[in-house]
């Protein structure tokens, strides 16, 4: 039986919403340590744009799956389980508690509940769907799969062909694949959302945004490139690096780069929203300027 002093606490939300302060936090008060649940903090370079922890917050608490991968690899949720489960097991043998934190949905469906079988790529359907223009891919994916539409970024061709790719093999509707997972009744103990009003969460997103070109973004990218971000199909759809590489093939000036990221951010902020209200039973948690501390009591 699992001691309750180790039992592992989720905290998923949306982008800027303020999940690694809380995480930061909780390990101070539980003796815990960090495991990332972001698809895109997992690449090594991959800094600014993924809003990484500081050298400083790393050095305070101890933060598991960032910068486990090179950009010359892929990263799929298979794996994210598979390096989340050892480092839980590791942090809960020397005592400490697991404490995820992130925005991945997925990652956090996968890790509790398992993945849905999926269908190995195939390289002739891959190829002439690669071929196609997005538009075209969206409007077969509108026609046979209305849910996969809704949710999925319809700004990613990568995940538009896969879900294609799998309806095409499957005759089933890419959704169909998570049906299996059993959305529980009530929010169990240690799944916590985080989220704010929308009136404090865009700010904070455009804050977020403008702070990283302030850091340095697009000389980040500019580096990234020489390190093969462009060969990674994975790593060149993260927010931010996508449009600096546009900005840097001279598609778009600063400034309207500055104002897509924004925009993207914005947007997929609302699809995670979405996608965890839907997806998983959290206990949520509303933070704001004027009520800035949280009622731990029955969360943890």
């Amino acid at each position: 039986m699992e001691d309750a002093s180790s039992r592992p606490i989720f905290l998923a939300g949306p982008t800027a919403a303020g999940k690694s302060s809380l995480a930061l936090e909780l390990c101070e008060r539980l003796n815990g340590e960090i495991i990332s649940v972001d698809s895109m903090q997992v690449y090594q370079g991959l800094d600014i744009g993924t809003a990484k922890p500081s050298g400083e917050d790393r050095q305070r608490i101890r933060h598991h799956l960032i910068d486990v991968v090179s950009l010359k690899e892929s990263f799929a949720a298979a794996q994210f389980v598979r390096l989340a489960t050892t480092a839980a097991q590791d942090i809960q043998t020397r005592g400490r508690r697991p404490i995820f934190c992130g925005g991945t949905g997925l990652y956090f469906k996968a890790y509790l509940e398992g993945l849905g079988p999926a269908p190995p790529k195939d390289a002739k359907i891959r190829t002439e769907l690669e071929a196609t223009p997005l538009a075209k891919l969206l409007e077969e994916l509108e026609q046979r799969d209305l849910p996969t539409y809704q949710a999925i970024d319809r700004q990613n061709p990568r995940r538009v062909i896969r879900a294609l790719e799998v309806i095409r093999l499957t005759g089933q509707p890419f959704s169909a694949q998570r049906a299996s997972w059993a959305k529980p009744q009530t929010p169990a103990v240690g799944l916590i959302g985080v989220t704010r009003p929308m009136s404090e969460l865009i700010p904070r997103i455009h804050g977020r945004v403008e702070e990283m070109f302030r850091r340095g973004l697009v000389a980040e990218t500019e580096r990234l490139l020489t390190q093969g971000l462009a060969d990674n199909p994975t790593a060149m759809q993260a927010l931010g690096y996508r449009q600096v590489v546009e900005h840097l093939k001279g598609e778009r000036g600063l400034p309207e780069t500055i104002e897509l990221v924004k925009i993207r951010t914005r947007q997929f902020a609302k699809r995670q929203l979405t996608w965890f209200r839907r997806q998983m039973n959290l206990q949520w948690v509303t933070l704001s300027a004027d009520s800035p501390a949280v009622d731990w009591g029955n969360l943890i």
